[in-house]
């Protein structure tokens, strides 16, 4: 028969190989907290399985604003952050809530509309002033004011173009509350302008006869950053496996997948990791 004490040493060792157990297949799996145009655009489809395959950890995706995903993550919500508000991003990390913040990717905003065009910004290359046109006519505009970060971008702008959108609040200034794909919907319903990142508007369905209006402004400059949760804030943070996929993402494979990444033979996403502009 076995002594007390050699069956408190084997319950031990269970249970420390159990633990070890636990974590190794927490370890297998981790969450993005990420913004709705990189999943509403299908290039998580295009990426997620290549890392998968390549590392064994399934990625699971919580599509949200940026403004929310960022609070996510604060919460502990989640292992890496990717989203496209850098001023927010930066915030995030100097506050001690990410490691650090890395360029991964970028495209840029436009602004769609009906081919009635009531502000006559068509062709314009000037986003704020386009937006005080658009403000000066009380033509219909659709805004997410979601504070995601297509929402974000669109604040700066309008305060730029010294127009104050808010006071024609329920009037010819309409906000969704809602994400890019929902937002898209309502304004060609109500055949208002609405600003857009490309990639979404690319990959958009219900477009009618809605087109591009103003674009090439770089001021519609649209990068997206990643993000490591700090595991000295977020104790469950799963630190290595999202630097694992972030490492993959920032290099040779992943950048490259980005890149390769179409619809419609349109590229919705330009890496830029460790190059800029930012």
């Amino acid at each position: 028969m076995f002594g007390k004490s050699f069956l408190k040493s084997a319950i031990a060792v269970a249970a420390a190989s159990a633990l070890l157990a636990g974590a190794a297949q927490a370890e297998t799996s981790i969450i993005v907290q990420s913004t709705t145009s990189t999943a509403n655009s299908g290039l998580y489809d295009h990426l997620l399985p290549r890392f998968e395959q390549h590392s064994g950890i399934k990625v699971h995706v919580v599509a949200v604003g940026t403004g929310q995903a960022i609070g996510n993550a604060r919460n502990c919500d989640g292992d890496v952050l990717l989203v496209h508000a850098k001023p927010a991003e930066e915030k995030f990390v100097a506050e001690g809530y990410g490691v650090k913040r890395s360029d991964l990717m970028y495209n840029d905003f436009i602004i769609v509309g009906p081919p009635a065009d009531p502000a006559r910004v068509g062709g314009m290359k000037d986003a704020a002033a386009a937006l005080r046109k658009i403000a000066d006519a009380r033509a219909t505009f659709a805004s997410r004011g979601d504070n995601s970060g297509t929402h974000k971008k669109e604040v700066r702008l309008w305060k730029a173009s010294g127009a104050d959108p808010n006071s024609a609040s329920g009037k010819w200034y309409r906000e969704t509350g809602s994400g890019m794909g929902a937002t898209l919907n309502a304004g060609v319903g109500m055949g208002a302008y609405v600003m857009t990142d490309r990639a979404t508007w690319i990959g958009f369905a219900n477009k009618g006869d809605f087109k591009i209006l103003v674009e090439g402004d770089v001021n519609l400059f649209n990068q997206y950053g990643v993000i490591l949760v700090s595991p000295a804030k977020c104790p469950s943070v799963k630190a290595r496996s999202g630097q694992k996929f972030i490492d993959w993402l920032l290099g040779a494979e992943g950048q490259k997948a980005i890149g390769g990444y179409t619809l419609g033979g349109k590229q919705l996403f330009f890496p830029n990791a460790g190059k800029g502009p930012s």
